[in-house]
């Protein structure tokens, strides 16, 4: 009996001695990333993304909003139950190395034919015509990690988790910039709406100054009706903006978790602050800093695990079992010690050799699924550059863009008051003043919307960045 156990331990150090060479993990790749990024004017190594949300937006009302969809959007909290889950899993794999052990206790009664062998001699030895059994027994069985099987499972589980938690993150950093670019388009909504009713109050006046001309016989009535078509432009256009109000703050409302209501705001489109010089910092800096960038890692390390996994599939398994406790064939006799004790101790190896070929399947199917992980590790790296690098562009683009729309307006402006002046001493036509009117409410419309363009340019940088879960 010892030489068989010795022979098991010899077997069991010879092949653990190799299993390092069962299968060899990919390392994460290195990606080709530039010194710097793409229209970064900054050139700064500080990364707007280190800065936590709370100090980026310093609105009241969009904090709130904010800590309101953190704590009670749904996506958040499904997010949070997938993470517990996970936690689950990976807490019971630390328990992959413990052996399997159950109670058994159990009692039987045979009563074999008379005719029987077996009844024969029961009649003959024990003078009774049936046997019984009684057994408690403690069952232990044991698989010895040799090919690193369980080593691979709780590495797997643990990635896994993390993977839920960086999850969790990438949800948060979509949904912050969700519910400030939702705002942000609140604030525009809400200027334009502005922008509407004070054009409709300048059509106004100019519609009754040509009514008194039109009942003086100055202009005919074609100048009567342009002027009623251009303020029913500006009056069409108050209800659609309502609408489009009432729409978006229920979407913000919905993101916060809360019942469709109306959205608090505690400043105006033209006092929100932008930040024009905000710095991208150093492009390898995203790899630690962007969630869906370090759960393309972690699925890499899943991706090593499940094939070593596979690959130790392929090879034998060691087990070791073993039986201990109480037996005897009368009640009376069950817990008579040291007689009716009793004890087995086993070990064997299981080699699979008609799955073998399935198995042979599911270990290049691994590989491939751990090749298609380094693909979709360095397809997210390079998008996380793109996104950073386009958001540069915009916000630089869209600076020249609000300067050039700002200038255009306060033209108008100038041009709305000096036709005024001409037209009520008769030195301009009803038409030119209609033409400044619609100029300076198409340009006002469109100064707030760039306006919008370039918060959610800063937006949309911030999140590029890996800002928002901090």
């Amino acid at each position: 009996m010892k030489n068989h156990i010795t022979s098991l331990l010899l077997l069991s150090t010879i092949t653990l001695l190799s299993a390092c060479g069962i299968s060899k993990d990919i390392t994460t790749p290195k990606t080709d990333l530039p010194a710097a990024f793409r229209n970064d004017a900054a050139g700064d190594t500080a990364s707007a993304g280190n800065i936590s949300w709370k100090e980026f937006f310093t609105d009241p009302a969009l904090q709130s909003l904010i800590d309101s969809a953190i704590e009670r959007n749904y996506d958040m909290q499904l997010a949070a139950k997938n993470i517990e889950q996970s936690n689950l899993v990976m807490r019971q794999t630390k328990w992959g190395y413990a052996p399997n052990l159950s109670l058994q206790a159990n009692a039987s009664t045979n009563r074999p034919s008379d005719n029987s062998l077996n009844g024969l001699s029961l009649n003959q030895f024990l003078g009774t015509p049936h046997i019984e059994d009684y057994t408690a027994a403690l069952n232990l069985s044991w698989e010895a990690d040799i090919w690193g099987k369980v080593y691979n499972q709780k590495r797997s589980a643990l990635a896994v988790y993390q993977q839920t938690r960086e999850a969790r993150k990438a949800l948060q950093t979509r949904l912050v910039a969700m519910i400030a670019q939702g705002y942000y388009n609140l604030l525009m909504l809400d200027a334009q709406l502005d922008v509407a009713e004070k054009n409709l109050q300048l059509n106004d006046s100019t519609l009754r100054i040509i009514r008194l001309q039109y009942n003086a016989g100055q202009v005919t009535a074609l100048g009567v009706q342009q002027a009623e078509a251009q303020r029913l432009t500006a009056a069409q256009l108050v209800p659609q903006f309502r609408q489009e109000i009432l729409v978006q703050e229920n979407a913000l409302s919905i993101l916060a978790g809360q019942l469709p209501a109306r959205t608090n705001r505690t400043t105006s489109l033209n006092e929100v602050a932008l930040s024009t010089n905000l710095s991208a910092g150093i492009p390898s800096d995203l790899l630690s800093r962007r969630p869906d960038v370090k759960s393309s890692e972690l699925e890499l390390t899943v991706a090593n695990a499940q094939t070593g996994i596979a690959k130790a599939n392929l090879y034998p398994a060691l087990v070791i079992t073993a039986s201990g406790g109480v037996n005897a064939f009368k009640f009376s006799n069950w817990f008579s010690l040291p007689a009716s004790l009793f004890g087995t101790v086993a070990g064997g190896l299981v080699q699979p050799v008609l799955q073998q070929r399935k198995l042979q399947t599911q270990y290049h199917l691994a590989q491939i699924e751990r090749e298609k992980a380094v693909l979709r590790f360095r397809q997210t790296v390079l998008n996380a550059v793109g996104e950073v690098s386009d958001a540069l562009a915009r916000m630089e683009q869209l600076n020249s863009r609000y300067t050039i729309a700002a200038e255009r307006v306060h033209t108008l402006q100038s041009a709305i008051s000096n036709a005024d002046l001409l037209f009520q001493n008769g030195m301009a036509t009803y038409l030119e003043v209609i033409t400044a009117q619609a100029n300076l409410l198409q340009s006002e419309l469109e100064l707030s919307t760039v306006k919008r363009s370039q918060l959610s340019a800063s937006v949309d940088l911030y999140r590029a960045l890996g800002g928002g879960w901090k």
